[in-house]
């Protein structure tokens, strides 16, 4: 029949045609096979979205929550924790915080070491009290460091109801640890890289040295000088070899710490700066059906103290509303996560991987069509399971191993291969149907309290 169409006719049918096949292969997506083939297990999941937010740790938002590794009780439900008060002859139990602007504490990594205190895990309040906060010079513009320490309170489902509910119909990780045992830069360039580290020549990784507290007058001048450059290999470089696309989302402000990859020599030198965009793309990409495979995605609010809880539960909620009324939602896998623990206390001893990691824990939920309902996953995880997430499900398994990723660097082990690392694949079900989307209001009604408001004269209280 093609014999007697009109020329422009064929044309347009073979045009057609070949748009289509490009879009049900795009969709089937890498490792799935031919594009009639439906993917199957990880495969389903054609859209990963990180969302990291910033400084809290686990038991600060969900030591109260059921069936969690939280805050230690005894049989009548009263805490058996209390830590040493300097300052005065009593100790320092949890206690409910209401407040909707906390303060935290300084959480570099001499503040982490002091706060582990060898595995005794009694140092928080020590740290907050003893420690000057240390306000960055950036991402950190309204710290409090003079605010009454505040490490110990930790919120409920009445202060945090959409994240608990989150919790509540899709998975909550308890184990999650930051994958260095350090602030927010290094965390961010492990959820990237598997690695922190300083460059001493642009653009060649094996100059780079491991550095896992990266930051002070060095690094801010670096920055300044247009002289930062982070030469090791990152996920980006194998998502670009294997033709897998990726976006960086965040707005133009963010500072560095929350956004590495315009620094990356991978991303410079595979000429994909065009993939860290704008936040509002993320919102219209999602909208349109056009998520990228792999995104990752830096809110307005990111929960930093001392900003209030509630603006962050807002972006958050809405940020996860839209992917879920997205075409995208019947593929996508949401991980979120905090960067580090803020020093608020945390009871649970980090595991020991090597000298940078891990960290404390942080909070962590997995939300997809795929994921468990109501479970808690209490594997050891860090935010090198999502870079070996990504590996399994669109890279065949390849790994950020400088012996076989075709870049070599000094870095001092695959943390994807980790013996303790568990596997976030074992929180999905993908034998079910996708379940609906669940959603949320963006300003739900919350117990918390303002209590201070930066630019205000009133002050925080004092935490019993």
């Amino acid at each position: 029949m093609l014999s007697f169409m009109p020329r422009s006719a064929l044309v347009t049918l073979l045009a057609i045609a070949f748009v289509s096949g490009a879009v049900a292969a795009w969709s089937a997506g890498p490792g799935s096979g031919s594009a009639e083939a439906e993917p199957q297990g990880i495969h389903k999941i054609q859209h990963v979205v990180v969302i990291m937010m910033e400084n809290r740790s686990f038991d600060e938002y969900f030591g109260t929550y059921p069936g969690a590794d939280g805050l230690p009780r005894d049989s009548e439900g009263k805490f058996t924790v209390c830590l040493p008060d300097a300052r005065t002859t009593h100790c320092r139990s949890p206690y409910h915080d209401r407040s909707n602007d906390n303060a935290g504490a300084r959480h570099d990594m001499i503040a982490a070491n002091l706060a582990i205190n060898h595995g005794a895990m009694d140092g928080f309040v020590r740290v907050s009290q003893e420690t000057p906060r240390q306000c960055e010079p950036v991402g950190d513009p309204k710290c409090l460091p003079t605010a009454p320490p505040d490490v110990m309170g930790y919120h409920n489902g009445k202060d945090l109801p959409n994240y608990w509910k989150y919790a509540r119909n899709f998975v909550l990780q308890d184990h999650m640890f930051s994958p260095v045992n350090s602030w927010s830069l290094p965390s961010h360039l492990y959820m990237v890289s598997g690695w922190s580290a300083l460059c001493s020549r642009r653009d060649d990784p094996m100059s780079c040295r491991n550095e896992p507290s990266p930051g002070g007058p060095l690094v801010a001048r670096l920055h300044l000088q247009n002289r930062l450059n982070f030469a090791w290999t990152d996920i980006t470089d194998l998502l670009h070899v294997h033709q897998v696309s990726w976006r960086y989302y965040a707005r133009p402000t963010t500072p560095y710490i929350w956004n590495t990859l315009p620094y990356s020599s991978d991303v410079r030198l595979n000429h994909q700066l065009g993939n860290i965009q704008p936040l509002t793309n993320f919102y219209r990409d999602a909208r349109r059906g056009r998520l990228p495979h792999v995104s990752w995605v830096i809110l307005r609010h990111t929960d930093h103290p001392p900003e209030l809880i509630s603006k962050g539960q807002t972006a958050v909620t809405t940020a996860i509303n839209t992917v879920m009324r997205s075409p995208n939602w019947k593929s996508s896998a949401i991980f979120l996560a905090w960067d580090d623990w803020g020093g608020f206390y945390d009871h649970v001893k980090p595991p020991v991987v090597d000298g940078n990691g891990y960290g404390l824990r942080v909070p962590a939920l997995v939300i997809s069509p795929y994921a468990k309902k109501g479970y808690v996953d209490h594997q050891t995880l860090s935010f090198d399971a999502y870079l070996k997430f990504i590996e399994d499900d669109f890279l065949g398994g390849d790994r950020l191993d400088p012996k076989t990723d075709g870049r070599p660097d000094p870095r001092p082990d695959v943390r994807e291969n980790a013996a303790t690392l568990g596997d976030i694949g074992r929180d999905f079900n993908f034998h079910q149907a996708p379940r609906k989307p669940m959603l949320l209001p963006r300003h739900p009604k919350t117990d918390l309290i303002t209590t201070f408001i930066p630019g205000h004269t009133n002050k925080p209280p004092n935490p019993p």
